[in-house]
């Protein structure tokens, strides 16, 4: 069974994910490890659970979800993994940070490979189908696993929420298609782990969720 650890870093309250299961491969997503002491949170988490960090992944390149790229690509030398449609945005992580007077960390690498609809991620024994869910970006990603029944879904859908869509590239109309066309679909007990705040589930959204 695949397991989740969720980190909180930087002053987003971005959720960080390592991914594992009993094979000891790990995967990561969204590594938003701002400064010198969340880096040494996300690396002694890996220590102490003896992982062996396979691939790096962001479901999206907006800053909050990238600050740590490169301390995981050289930490682990690891290649970037993302949405060809989001490499725009990753490319505007530095003029974002100085919009926002916000210190870039050492800037990403680029991606050295893109995801595409319907691949399937595999680490260990665990197997993550990619959807494409534009709208909050447009080459935001979610990571389904069928056996285990979680998504990890990036900043698309949230607890009582959705994504902002105001940000370059964003759409509120493509969003909501792709939850409602692609997400919902997957099945009401379907845990989501979102890229902020705390966890819920398909079946919960569906009914409560304003937006939806």
């Amino acid at each position: 069974m695949t397991q989740i650890v969720q980190l909180v870093f930087n002053d987003f309250s971005e959720n960080t994910y390592l991914l594992f299961d009993d094979s000891g491969e790990c995967i990561i997503i969204d590594p938003g490890c701002h400064n010198t002491a969340e880096r040494e949170e996300l690396a002694g988490e890996i220590a102490r659970r003896q992982l062996r960090p396979v691939r790096l992944l962001n479901t999206h390149c907006h800053l909050d979800h990238v600050f740590g790229n490169a301390f995981v690509a050289n930490s682990y030398n690891l290649p970037l993994e993302i949405h060809r449609d989001d490499l725009p945005i990753l490319q505007a992580v530095p003029q974002v940070c100085r919009m926002y007077g916000i210190p870039e960390p050492e800037p990403s690498p680029q991606p050295a490979r893109f995801m595409e609809e319907g691949e399937v991620v595999e680490f260990g024994n665990t197997r993550l189908e990619v959807i494409h869910t534009p709208g909050h970006s447009p080459g935001s990603v979610s990571f389904f696993c069928r056996e285990d029944r979680f998504l990890i879904s990036g900043d698309v859908l949230f607890y009582g929420s959705i994504g902002r869509s105001d940000f370059p590239g964003g759409h509120h109309d493509t969003l909501i298609s792709s939850i409602k066309e692609k997400l919902l679909p997957l099945g009401d007990d379907v845990s989501v782990y979102s890229g902020h705040g705390m966890a819920t589930n398909i079946g919960f959204e569906r009914v409560h969720n304003p937006f939806l």
